[in-house]
């Protein structure tokens, strides 16, 4: 099974895709649910246990283990077992 982090660096580093067509929805404790999305565009890096995200208050550190649903075009190419919107 392919991981949401593989994924992501598959959709940045192979020029079929365009990274800001990705979006992804993360755990995000005190956001309405509990989750955020964020969009390609905003995804800074791509690091080895989680991703950085450029936000209006400075970078935010996501680790993968958060990460719910990755969207491609709004079509979801990834989502973690078991979980319900």
């Amino acid at each position: 099974m392919r991981t949401s982090h593989r994924l992501l660096l598959r959709f940045l580093h192979d020029p079929a895709y365009d990274f800001s067509a990705v979006a992804v929805v993360f755990i995000d404790r005190g956001a309405p649910g509990d989750c955020s999305r964020v969009c390609g565009r905003d995804i800074a890096a791509i690091e080895g246990a989680h991703m950085v995200v450029e936000t209006d208050r400075g970078q935010k550190y996501i680790p993968f283990h958060r990460v719910l649903r990755v969207l491609y075009r709004d079509e979801v190419v990834w989502e973690r077992e078991g979980f319900e919107p």
